[in-house]
């Protein structure tokens, strides 16, 4: 297992700022912002430059929303936990999941496992959770050979891009997210909610402010109304925070809705969003949110050892569809309350 490079002994003082230089991705885009080894200094010690500059990489963090680290080889699990521990502390558990992933090594988990043809739109990690990650960190152990981008969107922007009477709807009524669950379809209950029991399930729900119906035959229904924008904890922006539509009916290829529209409804398909009063989501009303989020949306190829920490609040992400095997990492830290940040009035959008 490779090991982080260290610096090699030199006899002249290197200051600091000459180990890592800033830049872009491309002329003009902060989104994310890219820290690369400098040519002049040699091998550096990652873990140790990032637990000594942790202060300045919160403030660039909440500046562009994204940081990628390119070309310091960071190829394992054990060097990704180490990172997050030097850079937000200890790893959260991934629960209340809306997809599922395999767990790689502690608390270090796959991305989400989809078909490699397929598209995941944009969203914020957990944000219909009564709890969820404000930080996020993806390490790239193996490139696709074509496509796979994991893309992602300023929430700053998106929020701007939405139209002023769709953003007030959302304000004032904010977003229903709706599951059923059936025995041999899509995740299990006690998979999403990491429970073994109906009293478990219960006691998670009720914390969780998750309302649960057991319906005819048997099966589960879980609804939980959130609110659609959040004031970021250290910022103090407003965002777009939702998955509005990444959670819809409609993200599911056209084959694979119409089935299960048919067999289920609108309401009692696998997973799907409503306004929070339960009204459903307009076609045009999702097509100018997936608009907003295109035009805010920038995406870079991964390189074999990427390590990119990603403001859960400031950023979304997605993935691309790819060809060939593809291997992205992800670990979260620092579970933000969302009482604490929530945003329930409309005046305050």
């Amino acid at each position: 297992m490779k090991k982080l490079p260290t610096i090699r002994r030199r006899e002249v003082a290197v200051q600091a700022d000459e180990l890592i230089r800033e830049g872009a991705l491309s002329p003009g885009q902060t989104l994310p912002l890219v820290l690369r080894p400098s040519s002049s200094v040699g091998d550096i010690d990652l873990l140790g430059w990032v637990g000594d500059h942790r202060r300045e990489l919160e403030e660039k963090l909440g500046r562009h929303g994204a940081i990628l680290f390119r070309g310091f080889e960071v190829v394992s699990t054990d060097q990704l936990q180490d990172l997050i521990r030097a850079a937000s502390g200890e790893l959260l558990e991934y629960k209340d999941a809306a997809t599922p992933r395999s767990r790689v090594d502690g608390n270090v988990y796959t991305s989400t496992s989809y078909p490699a043809s397929e598209t995941i739109e944009l969203h914020n990690e957990n944000c219909y959770a009564a709890a969820f990650p404000l930080k996020l960190f993806f390490c790239c152990l193996d490139a696709a050979e074509e496509g796979g981008e994991t893309p992602l969107a300023d929430s700053r922007r998106v929020l701007e891009a939405i139209p002023e009477g769709v953003r007030r709807r959302f304000a004032e009524k904010g977003v229903l997210y709706v599951r059923n669950f059936f025995d041999g379809l899509g995740l299990s209950w006690r998979d999403v909610f990491g429970v073994g029991d109906v009293a478990g399930l219960e006691t998670f729900c009720r914390d969780s402010g998750i309302e649960v119906e057991w319906r005819e035959g048997g099966h589960l229904r879980t609804s939980q109304r959130r609110p659609a924008l959040a004031r970021h904890p250290g910022t103090g922006e407003v965002v777009w925070f939702n998955q509005a539509v990444a959670f819809h009916v409609s993200t599911l290829p056209q084959e694979v809705r119409e089935r299960l529209l048919k067999d289920f409804g609108p309401e009692g398909v696998p997973k799907t969003t409503f306004y929070g009063d339960g009204s459903p989501i307009e076609d045009e009303t999702l097509a100018a949110l997936r608009r907003a989020y295109g035009e805010a949306t920038v995406a870079f190829p991964w390189q074999e050892g990427d390590f990119l920490i990603v403001d859960n609040l400031l950023a979304s992400h997605g993935r691309r569809p790819f060809r060939g095997s593809r291997k992205v990492v992800v670990g979260m830290s620092e579970a933000v309350e969302g009482s604490q940040v929530w945003i329930e009035e409309a005046r305050e959008a």
